[in-house]
């Protein structure tokens, strides 16, 4: 069942000030209400490092749904660094408790540092996702069945391109959502960008709940998804930043941003009902 949410329209005081703040990331050991980076053991004596943030209630011996990440690209113009300690969207969704979060790397091509424009190595990024999801749900209490992979731009076409690159990496994960753009939405100038190759990713979902966010989702559908609804259990969401912020309005300086869910709106709560429902269902087998 395909569900679609689109042009919502509410009057001007439903939105209230900015409400959250990603915390800022630090080198200090793992603790509840910290964002700390950490160096795989794979790739100790180099900068690759991905970013984990326990929540506030966490405590060890429980199980936490998990948020995996990946960033955007680094633009200024809508004030994107494309690093790993800098996204936003995730702890959105979560508002920093219950939940698990994480910000993975894309391993630059020599395998020496995070990339912050697209892929990097690609293979090295797709095999430090998979080494350490599982390690990251064993180390801190993660529940391995409610895992959710989550992007901005970047990543959110991050979410076919890597996260449902192979069959194997395609079965780490419970949920998807993203924020502005798609794989297969457009070409853009990198191998396999094309709708076709898209489409071979997308079928791994095998029918999966996703959450398509975007300034136009309508348009994603319309142009793009509304043929492939088959693939996965679609949730289509417009999200209006240009009415829920005051461009520019802090850290905001253009529609294209990550940070629409730290301010509280109905549409930040409808995504965060769809994320409270899935948690709460079933984990499907996707082999």
């Amino acid at each position: 069942m395909v569900l679609v949410i689109v042009s919502l329209t509410f009057p001007p005081q439903v939105f209230a000030d900015m409400n959250l703040t990603s915390p800022v990331t630090t080198d200090e050991k793992p603790a509840p209400g910290k964002r700390v980076r950490q160096t795989a053991p794979e790739y100790r004596g180099t900068k690759v490092h991905h970013v984990l943030y326990l929540p506030t209630d966490w405590n060890p011996g429980k199980k936490y749904p998990v948020i995996i990440e990946y960033a955007g690209n680094k633009w200024l113009a809508c004030n994107s660094t494309g690093k790993a300690e800098d996204v936003n969207l995730g702890y959105g969704m979560s508002g920093g408790k219950n939940v698990i979060w994480v910000s993975m790397p894309y391993v630059e091509k020599g395998g020496q540092e995070n990339a912050v424009t697209w892929w990097g190595d690609r293979q090295a990024t797709i095999e430090y996702c998979k080494a350490n999801v599982p390690r990251i749900c064993q180390q801190f209490g993660g529940d391995p069945k409610n895992v959710f992979f989550c992007g901005f731009s970047r990543g959110a076409i991050a979410a076919g391109y890597l996260g449902l690159a192979d069959d194997e990496i395609a079965t780490l994960w419970k949920g998807f959502f993203t924020h502005d753009h798609f794989d297969g939405e457009r070409k853009w100038n990198y191998p396999h960008s094309d709708r076709p190759a898209a489409l071979k990713r997308l079928a791994r979902l095998k029918g999966r709940p996703f959450l398509v966010c975007s300034t136009n989702a309508t348009a994603i559908k319309t142009n793009y998804l509304g043929a492939h609804l088959d693939l996965a259990r679609f949730t289509f969401l417009d999200v209006p930043t240009q009415k829920i912020f005051n461009i520019p309005e802090g850290r905001v300086i253009h529609p294209h941003t990550d940070l629409w869910m730290h301010k509280k709106s109905p549409y930040r709560q409808q995504a965060r009902t769809w994320l409270q429902k899935v948690i709460g269902e079933p984990s499907p087998n996707p082999r």
